[in-house]
């Protein structure tokens, strides 16, 4: 497997070590002020069987946050045909190997390391000493880049029925006890009063949009206090505000990927205050797609149907995935 890290150590040129935080959100911000949502329907029919949350070949372990996006990108530009992934030591435990030539593509993982002179001040005050965070890399190959490898690793999704009502939607969002008011012509989520409001389905003009909308507030609803308890302080038009609609709005695509629900729909309204938010602080996509996803697992932890369309082998159903977890945006790829 190869490794690299965000902060690794200057090369032999005395380049600065690159700045993944920085180089992936300049990236995302581009696609944003071209009109592009990258995390709304990120692929393509032609290039992919269907949407689908990334997931390893071996473990059948979901990737999250960013990771959705980055792998999700190197579907769509290379034009795979499956959302499966491994490592290439993991090609040739599956019985295979990665053709030779063949790009991996760069995913990311976040850890914490403890400085030496922090370990000697600690030691010297005995306070405790402070980690700091960073990001490791490493590449990953899709399926479709391997040969020789056993059968059965790369499942292909389930289509949808050929009709507007979605029943393993219509199950999972009444599964999830939420209080939903059907009716008017907005959708919102009430947190002081815990209630989500959404117009009736024959309102919208491609009436599948109507489950985006629905998991986009479900995706607010996680962030009450006695769930997920993030901030929704925020009034509109605030920095807080824009960072909890792009978690509802990443949670949506994560949730509709999973069940395999193709949205078409897209807030542009909320495209110049997200722009600012990334250009403003590098970290918060990375932030914001953690989230995203631990919303996202927190939803489809109330799906206890293995069986519904699009279903992932291996997603947790009894209770929310604990586990961290994005067209290629990043374009971050390595030569094997």
């Amino acid at each position: 497997m190869t490794k690299g890290t965000a902060r690794g150590a200057r090369g032999k040129d005395g380049a600065r070590p690159r700045d993944i935080y920085a180089e992936t959100t300049a990236r995302i911000v581009s696609e944003l002020e071209a009109g592009r949502v990258p995390w709304v329907q990120p692929w393509d029919a032609s290039a992919c069987r269907g949407p689908a949350l990334p997931v390893n070949a071996l473990t059948r372990r979901r990737y999250s946050g960013m990771n959705i996006l980055f792998l999700w990108g190197a579907a769509i530009s290379r034009g795979f045909a499956s959302q499966t992934w491994l490592t290439f030591k993991q090609s040739i435990e599956a019985g295979g190997h990665v053709r030779k030539g063949e790009k991996g593509t760069m995913v990311v993982y976040a850890d914490r390391f403890v400085p030496e002179a922090e370990k000697h001040r600690a030691a010297a005050t005995g306070d405790d000493p402070k980690a700091v965070p960073f990001l490791k890399t490493y590449i990953l190959f899709n399926v479709a880049q391997c040969e020789g490898l056993r059968p059965g690793l790369a499942a292909d999704p389930v289509a949808l029925p050929e009709r507007e009502l979605i029943p393993h939607a219509e199950a999972l969002i009444g599964a999830t006890g939420a209080d939903f008011r059907i009716g008017g012509d907005r959708a919102f989520y009430v947190p002081l009063l815990d209630y989500i409001q959404v117009p009736p389905q024959p309102a919208f003009r491609e009436q599948i949009n109507y489950y985006r909308t629905c998991f986009h507030e479900l995706g607010h609803w996680t962030g009450s206090s006695k769930r997920l308890g993030r901030d929704q302080t925020g009034s509109f038009g605030t920095k807080l505000y824009a960072r909890e609609e792009l978690v509802a709005e990443m949670s949506s695509a994560f949730v509709c990927a999973s069940l395999g629900i193709l949205p078409t729909v897209r807030h542009a309204d909320y495209l110049a205050s997200w722009i600012d938010l990334l250009k403003e602080d590098s970290r918060a996509i990375f932030r914001a797609a953690s989230q995203a996803s631990k919303a996202a697992d927190y939803i489809l932890g109330f799906d206890t149907d293995k069986t519904a369309a699009g279903a992932l082998e291996g997603r947790l159903v009894a209770q929310p995935s604990k586990i961290p977890m994005m067209r290629s945006i990043v374009g971050m790829e390595a030569e094997l």
